[in-house]
């Protein structure tokens, strides 16, 4: 998003990605320690194939991570005739959900990535060309940056990420199934947009985009905890999304309404005081 694309194949990419390490500890018999690395490939690879695609395919983001997600969800239903494999490794949650000095290490996994997004995005020369790159691209190709390549780069770092979540969501069930990451796409986009950045791109905070998460997750504890049905839960994500790039289309006619409201509110505040002075 940062960069002016979007990704909705991470969700079935997730899915895709648990039932390959599923295959690969189930049935291949690869061990666990060789498994992982492969999975972050796996997921390298799908994100550089949508890249490609998409930067020197010159086929619209949109597109190319919309034919994916039918694609990936759809290779996922290849495996095990579309059911899902339980009983994994008996190691994978104790490394994934273990606790550290009473941590759960969710949470040092959550602090490690942002913190390594933030560095990437403020320090360093890629980070500063996403920004160019989703800001105006014809200005930054002026400025001697490689936009295919730096597009084709963050939907190889949307694919890493991807594993990461399908790695994490494996160990928590202890399972793959082409089910998973129903609707992730539409959740990883609300935390984004929720969090500031613009679908426009070239406008976006990693610590607002964490901030954006965890508004998102509040909200769904809260349904959850309210029993409500996750047909509901997919209106009121819709509906947040809605709101937030409503928020930031109408961005600049709010400020002009909002400052006209104040100058307004001002001005009959003075008048009133002159008229009872």
């Amino acid at each position: 998003i940062f960069a002016a694309g979007i990704d909705l194949s991470s969700g079935s990419m997730v899915a895709l990605l648990t039932m390959i390490l599923a295959q690969m500890l189930k049935f291949i018999g690869i061990p666990l320690v060789f498994a992982l690395p492969l999975i972050f490939i796996v997921g390298g690879l799908l994100g550089l194939v949508i890249g490609l695609l998409t930067a020197y395919g010159r086929i619209p983001s949109f597109i190319t991570s919309l034919a994916a997600l039918i694609a990936f969800r759809g290779l996922a239903l290849t495996f095990n005739n579309g059911s899902p494999i339980f009983s994994l490794d008996p190691a994978l949650e104790p490394i994934f959900y273990g606790k550290l000095i009473g941590i759960p290490l969710p949470f040092f996994y959550l602090i490690f990535f942002y913190a390594l997004a933030a560095f990437i995005m403020n320090f360093t020369r890629l980070g500063r060309e996403i920004y160019a790159v989703g800001g105006n691209p014809a200005a930054a190709v002026l400025t001697g940056i490689n936009v295919r390549k730096v597009q084709t780069t963050t939907f190889v770092i949307a694919g890493l990420m991807t594993a990461v979540g399908a790695i994490l969501m494996s160990a928590r069930l202890n399972s793959g199934s082409p089910n998973y990451g129903q609707t992730l796409e539409l959740q990883a986009i609300a935390a984004a947009v929720v969090g500031g950045a613009s679908l426009a791109g070239g406008r976006g905070n990693i610590l607002a985009t964490l901030m954006g998460a965890m508004t998102i997750v509040i909200v769904q504890n809260g349904l959850n905890l309210n029993a409500a049905p996750s047909s509901i839960q997919n209106v009121v994500l819709g509906l947040i999304i809605l709101m937030a790039v409503g928020i930031d289309m109408w961005r600049a006619e709010l400020s002009t309404l909002i400052s006209s409201f104040v100058k307004r509110f001002s001005s009959n505040k003075k008048a009133t005081l002159k008229r009872n002075s």
